[in-house]
């Protein structure tokens, strides 16, 4: 593979795999990766554990105040084979992975203040170029002179199939039918908050894996990282 190093930008949906795809080629290509939105689901756990948002209301203006305050990091588990998330030092992995988290991220993730606040973050991992990340608005505000852009796709029905087999998988207790409702919602909102919305960039390439398998899937992406890298 080529020295020369790149960022590679995922965009997309939920539950349309690019975390999975992300992590895949960064361990290809040695490259680092960081999962945005696990970034984005910290803020939420600490918003929900802390007061600030319920089923009954959110305290913006709490959650605010108390940003500079919140860290997250990712450490490597050379066990698990992938980074785990942090936040102001402990590990919250697991935490952030529950449809409660997922019910409140969409509307933590659209506060400006939040947003600009790991922002900062992303662009500081950045720097060095060699990286891997995933979320909402990577190509198009992050990184927009990414060198290569992807933009994930898939229907909301397969999307919510592969979320409920995974939380059924976990011992989550949750029906497919909440699963829908939450990942209809979620592509709501995050193609209407005033603040970065997703959208497709003009110069993203589309990946619809609605019917790929995961190797397929992988080798179509290894092979558009390739041209990216030989250009």
């Amino acid at each position: 593979m080529s020295q020369k190093k790149i960022i590679i930008a995922i965009d997309g949906f939920s539950s349309t795999g690019k975390s999975t795809v992300a992590k895949q080629l960064a361990k290809q290509l040695g490259y680092i990766y960081v999962d945005s939105g696990a970034m984005y689901r910290a803020i939420t756990y600490f918003a929900m554990t802390n007061g600030f948002i319920d089923e009954n209301g959110f305290d913006v203006d709490g959650l605010i105040s108390k940003l500079e305050d919140i860290h997250v990091s990712f450490k490597f588990n050379k066990d698990l084979g992938f980074a785990e998330v942090y936040l102001n030092g402990i590990n919250v992995e697991k935490e952030i992975r529950t449809l409660e988290v997922s019910n409140f991220v969409s509307k933590v993730s659209a506060i400006p203040e939040v947003r600009k606040q790991l922002v900062k973050q992303q662009h500081q991992l950045g720097l060095r170029k060699g990286i891997v990340m995933d979320g909402r608005d990577i190509g198009t505000v992050v990184f927009p002179d990414a060198e290569l852009k992807l933009f994930m796709t898939a229907s909301a029905e397969t999307r919510a199939l592969r979320r409920y087999d995974e939380l059924k998988a976990k011992g989550d207790d949750v029906s497919f039918e909440d699963v829908l409702n939450n990942v209809q919602e979620r592509d709501h909102l995050d193609s209407t908050r005033k603040d970065s919305p997703l959208y497709k960039a003009e110069d993203a390439i589309e990946i619809d894996n609605s019917n790929l398998s995961l190797d397929e899937q992988f080798d179509k992406i290894l092979k558009l990282v390739t041209m990216t890298l030989e250009d």
